[in-house]
């Protein structure tokens, strides 16, 4: 009788890998489960660098977009994603089963990034000091985060001196997302009250996160915004105006 218990309990976890890819499906109750777990993220993201960093390589599964990760984890074919805290709220709200860690993995700071040298700089940091001084920028974080208010309106008038393409990757809501056609959110809203306070037009250009940094070091883009945060190794290639925004990367798992 053992040993057909013992025999039944095999067949019971090897159908269970084959319905899971092949992997034996670990259960992540907390950060600390995560050691020897396979985690998800999204290629380049500070996600990746910090679990690479904490966990090695070969326990990251890496991903060209957010909503590819949380599919695997969905299949069992891994067993948490490490993201922002904004896109997994979105991410768990739209798919059953999943829910988000209750102690944050990492908190970050988010900032727009520029060629090595940029004046813009200066002038981001003066433009961001006077929206959040009146108001503008607690209402772009409200309506996209709380759903109050309306979403930003340029002033009538505006005549730009210029333009500036924004580089960013619209698989983060509600930072940078699409809807319907157009990208819209946190990001895209300040870059736009930015550039009317300091007559420039902006232009929106989606790409691939990895490629971000390597597009304004080569002049592809003139800054870029996407829940982007300050690291070392990404101050080494660009330079950051200040933090605008304070975010939290988190872990989704399986209920």
């Amino acid at each position: 009788m053992k040993k057909l218990v013992s025999l039944l309990l095999v067949v019971a976890m090897v159908l269970s890998m084959v319905a899971c890819g092949g992997k034996e499906v670990k259960k992540i109750t907390s950060i600390d489960d995560l050691e020897g777990a396979k985690i998800g993220v999204q290629l380049g993201t500070t996600g990746d660098i910090y679990a690479s960093d904490q966990y090695g390589s070969d326990n990251v599964e890496q991903y060209n977009k957010g909503a590819e990760a949380v599919q695997a984890l969905k299949q069992n074919k891994i067993d948490a994603v490490i993201i922002d805290n904004e896109p997994a709220k979105a991410f768990v709200a739209e798919n059953e089963g999943l829910k988000i860690l209750e102690t944050p993995y990492e908190e970050e700071q988010y900032a727009h990034a520029f060629q090595k040298g940029s004046k813009l700089v200066a002038e981001f940091n003066q433009a961001i000091k006077e929206l959040k001084e009146d108001g503008t920028f607690d209402a772009i974080v409200a309506y996209y985060i709380e759903g109050k208010g309306e979403a930003y309106k340029s002033p009538e008038g505006i005549e730009y001196k210029d333009k500036l393409v924004m580089a960013t990757n619209a698989e983060f809501p509600p930072y940078e997302y699409y809807e319907n056609e157009t990208i819209i959110g946190i990001d895209v809203d300040l870059a736009r009250a930015i550039g009317d306070k300091l007559g420039y037009e902006i232009e929106i250009s989606d790409m691939a996160f990895d490629s971000i940094i390597g597009a304004v070091q080569a002049g592809k883009a003139d800054f870029a915004a996407a829940g982007l945060t300050i690291t070392d190794d990404r101050k080494e290639k660009v330079d950051f105006a200040d933090s605008y925004y304070t975010g939290v990367q988190v872990v989704i798992v399986n209920e």
